[in-house]
């Protein structure tokens, strides 16, 4: 019965099927409220309102277009890296409240981060290795200048909550399931708790939206100057797996604003008519905060993009992980 619900978990709910829809859908609604607010269409055709346009694409990519090969390419290590990436994020859902199977630990955070952290960028810079050309070594040099900063910084983000939901007294200590719980009482229980949140929900919007390469961080891709960088070479069933692992990562980014800073659907029970409208409720609003200011911003060059995340991601989180300490001290 363990096993059966495991494999359940991993891929049906919250595992692959369910995270690939809701990141299609997601990816629909990203890029409709962009168009939006740049006063363009959008997705419009296929399916209605254009819902099912992200999910054409990627059957477009996968049965119309050829995998692209060229003298040094190695399609198999590429498409090894990209599923690495999505094992990665499907493993990190196991340790969030939405799953029926609820990996916890104490300290497990360190456990999240690390495959959502490292394995997933491992997994993408075997992905990108898999088809050099100078455009992609030159957005890989890019990509992994960012990463070493987004990384540490959504580390530090992700403590706050962590950290001020173990002081409370929730058990595991240091877990992700405790974070995700109790989160929303870190809001309204003192100032110092809700300063702490506050600069460290705004240290994982500024980092998630560097990690996922959204505007103005889309500095790897870059079209105008290296193509699209890291994925130049991709085509085909190569690209369309490309595709729905960002998207796959766009949905998870929101799943964990939703969760481990908004508190999901508490303080209503996840199984409640409440608990999933207000769940459905905060998870739109992330993503609505990433389109916002993904479509508000251009491009920044590499010394501006890392300078940013630097100033308004990690300053901000060691400012709250501060705070958090300054309160530790208080009790």
């Amino acid at each position: 019965m363990d096993l059966t619900l495991m494999l359940i978990s991993i891929f049906v709910f919250p595992g692959l099927i369910f995270i690939a829809s809701l990141a299609l859908f997601s990816e629909w609604f990203f890029r409709k409220l962009a168009a939006r607010m740049q006063n363009r269409m959008g997705p419009s055709y296929t399916g209605p309102i254009g819902v099912l346009q992200p999910f054409a694409d990627l059957i477009k990519l996968l049965i119309a277009k050829e995998v692209k090969k060229q003298r040094y390419s190695a399609t198999a290590i590429a498409e090894i890296g990209l599923i690495i990436s999505l094992s990665s994020i499907i493993v990190s859902l196991l340790l969030l409240p939405i799953s029926p199977i609820r990996l916890t630990a104490p300290y497990d955070i360190v456990i999240f981060i690390y495959f959502y952290a490292v394995w997933h960028v491992i997994g993408l810079l075997i992905a990108v290795l898999a088809y050099p050309n100078p455009f992609t070594v030159a957005g890989l040099s890019r990509l992994i200048a960012i990463t070493v900063v987004v990384e540490p910084t959504i580390f530090a983000a992700l403590l706050i909550p962590t950290i001020l939901t173990s002081n409370m007294g929730c058990t595991p200590p240091y877990s992700i399931i405790c974070a995700s719980t109790y989160s929303w009482k870190l809001w309204l229980e003192s100032p110092l708790s809700f300063i702490a949140m506050a600069l460290g929900l705004v240290s994982m919007l500024i980092a998630s939206q560097a990690k996922l390469g959204l505007k103005p961080f889309d500095i790897p891709e870059a079209e105008q100057e290296l193509i699209a960088g890291h994925i130049t070479e991709y085509s085909g069933s190569l690209l369309a797996l490309y595709n729905l692992s960002h998207d796959i990562k766009l949905a998870f980014t929101a799943i964990i604003i939703t969760y481990i800073f908004l508190g999901g659907p508490y303080p209503y029970r996840h199984l409640s008519i409440a608990g999933l409208a207000l769940l459905i409720l905060k998870y739109i609003v992330s993503l609505t905060v990433l389109t916002i200011i993904r479509a508000s911003f251009g491009r920044l060059r590499i010394d501006q993009g890392l300078n940013i995340i630097m100033k308004y991601g990690l300053v901000p989180s060691i400012l709250g992980l501060i705070v958090v300490i300054i309160k530790m001290f208080l009790l």
